[in-house]
Formats: C-alpha cells, sequence, structure tokens
C-alpha cells in the first residue's frame, strides 16, 4: 500500500494539453494519484510556493519533491513504477529524441494554430498569458502572424500527421506495436488538443483513419486512478516530508556544475518567466535538481528536465 508520503500528486488543470500528456502516462502505468487543479493563468501562489516560481502545467508532487515539465514526470513515473514499462521496445533513446520533436516543433505549431485560429474568441487575460509565454515578449504581432499563416501552419501538421498514420496503418495498436509507450502519451496530447481546441482539428484528422484508431487506442488507457485534493492540501503534505536523498554529478559536464552551487533555472525559451533559485544537490545530462527551503513548507527538492531548460550558475 503506497503511504501518503509516496502518493503521487498532479498539480494541473483540465483543459491542459500538456497535463493530457502527463494523465495518459499514468493511465498507462495504471497509477493512482491525487488531482489538485490549479488556475489555467498567472497568479499560480499555491503552486509557486512548491516551485519556487515555475508556473507552467502540469507539475508532479511526490511528498516535498517536486517534478517540472512532463520529462520529469515521466522519468520519475519510469523509476518508481518499472512495470509496465514506458518502454516495451526497449527503444529508450529513440523514444526521447522524438519526444523533443513532439514537444518542440510539433507542439509550437499546435499552440500557434489554436491560438492563431481563435484570436477573435480569446480572452484578454488568456492571449496575454499563452501569447508571452508561447510567442515572446513580441506575441501580440507574432498572434496576428499565426492568424495569418494559418493555411501554411495547418499544412506543416498535416504532414506530420500523415508520417504519423503511416505509422500505424499496418494495423498496431500504438506507435511501437501493442503495447502502449512513453511516446504515444507525448503525442497523442498534440492530437487531443487539436480535436478539442481547433474548429478545423477534427476535419484535418478525418483525413487520416488509422491515426484516429490509434487517438481512440491511446485515449482508452485513461488516466488511472484518481481523487481531488485541494492546493492546501498539497502544501501541508509537502511540509510533513523531507525530500528523497538524490546526488550524482557528471564530471564531464559542460558547465562544470558541482554540488553546492548556487544556480537558477528556467525554459531555454524567453517566456516572461521567474527563474527558480536554489542550491545544487544533483546533475546529470537527463536531469537536475536543486534544493529550496520554504518558510511554511520546509525543504524542498525541486526536479528539472537539463533538455529544454537553462541553468545558470549565480
Amino acid at each position: 500500500m503506497t503511504s501518503s508520503a509516496d502518493e503521487i500528486i498532479l498539480h494541473n488543470y483540465p483543459q491542459s494539453p500538456v497535463a493530457e500528456k502527463a494523465r495518459i502516462a499514468f493511465g498507462i502505468k495504471a497509477v493512482v494519484w491525487r488531482d489538485v487543479e490549479i488556475p489555467r493563468i498567472v497568479p499560480k501562489p499555491f503552486l509557486t510556493q512548491l516551485t519556487g516560481g515555475y508556473r507552467r502545467t502540469p507539475v508532479a508532487q511526490i511528498g516535498a519533491d517536486i517534478y517540472c515539465d512532463s520529462q520529469c514526470i515521466i522519468h520519475e513515473l519510469e523509476r518508481r513504477f518499472p512495470s509496465p514499462t514506458f518502454y516495451p521496445t526497449k527503444d529508450v533513446g529513440l523514444a526521447w529524441a522524438l519526444s523533443r520533436w513532439t514537444d518542440g516543433e510539433l507542439f509550437s505549431q499546435a499552440v500557434q494554430v489554436v491560438l492563431g485560429s481563435n484570436m477573435e474568441e480569446l480572452p484578454a487575460d488568456f492571449a496575454e498569458d499563452r501569447g508571452r509565454l508561447y510567442m515572446g515578449p513580441n506575441w501580440a504581432e507574432e498572434l496576428k502572424q499565426a492568424n495569418a499563416n494559418l493555411p501554411h501552419l495547418v499544412a506543416q501538421i498535416r504532414t506530420s500527421f500523415d508520417w504519423l498514420n503511416e505509422q500505424v496503418s499496418d494495423g498496431r495498436k500504438f506507435l511501437f506495436g501493442d503495447k502502449p509507450a512513453a511516446i504515444d502519451a507525448q503525442i497523442y496530447h498534440v492530437v487531443w488538443f487539436l480535436r478539442g481546441r481547433c474548429v478545423q482539428g477534427p476535419i484535418l484528422l478525418s483525413e487520416f483513419p488509422a491515426l484516429e484508431r490509434w487517438e481512440n487506442n491511446v485515449g482508452a488507457l485513461g488516466h488511472g486512478t484518481s481523487t481531488p485534493m485541494s492546493p492546501q492540501d498539497a502544501i501541508k503534505r509537502a511540509g510533513e516530508c523531507e525530500p528523497i536523498n538524490v546526488e550524482g554529478f557528471d564530471d564531464s559536464d559542460p558547465q562544470g556544475l558541482k554540488l553546492g552551487m548556487q544556480v537558477e533555472i528556467s525554459p531555454d525559451v524567453d517566456g516572461g518567466e521567474q527563474p527558480v533559485t536554489g542550491t545544487l544537490v544533483a546533475a546529470s545530462s537527463k536531469v537536475v535538481t536543486i534544493h529550496r527551503h520554504d518558510e511554511e513548507v520546509g525543504n524542498l527538492h525541486i526536479h528539472f528536465p537539463r533538455a529544454g531548460y537553462k541553468v545558470s550558475v549565480i
């Protein structure tokens, strides 16, 4: 039986496509988890108290350990729940390399299509929040450009969907075979996002029957078993726990990261976000972990992926 200190808590909101990626990952592992609903836009005071300022969705919490970005969530799920594995064909490196495309170029194109096609209907505060987060400081102009470039952007996604349709056109249930893998969740969230948030989405997807069959198979995996939890109780849970012991540094680290260094960490795309500062506890080519102390919560370990994040010594 899982103790409260080992309980998985996901800070998310229902409409988040990246949170849907994590929820499908929970479904693959059939895990039991607690669901903390957070605001769609800043401020997110309970979340940022745990993360030290990181505001993106989703964030996973296990006791006093905070896992930022779906990369870290998937890494930790595989470590804690190795069966069923996220990598049934053992193509671990290939799957992660492919996920950088799905999380990068493919998701970026989907965001531009969704925001650009809904430009006139978006609430002003939501448009500013997501525009600045995904399109940079000149987000208003970039949003107009996305609207003007919609045919081109849809054509780019259509090509990607054609590739994916071809991959599953032999009747396989999932991208790598008959067993679901992490990459299924990492691609599914883009399809889910476009189908639900873009008028053209269902029309576009209807061109690809094998991809739609795959989409239904992934969706049927579900989200594991969740029960609601308040953000206040999540804060309390962190305060009752101590972070797990992690250690290790790479002697060949290009930045020369060492135990005890003061660093700040932020996404390597300028989304106007507050960097998270802390003391280095561990760093590898995949994950970096910092220690922070909050007066109310106590000691926390914040885990970030190395890919897509900038670590600066201060």
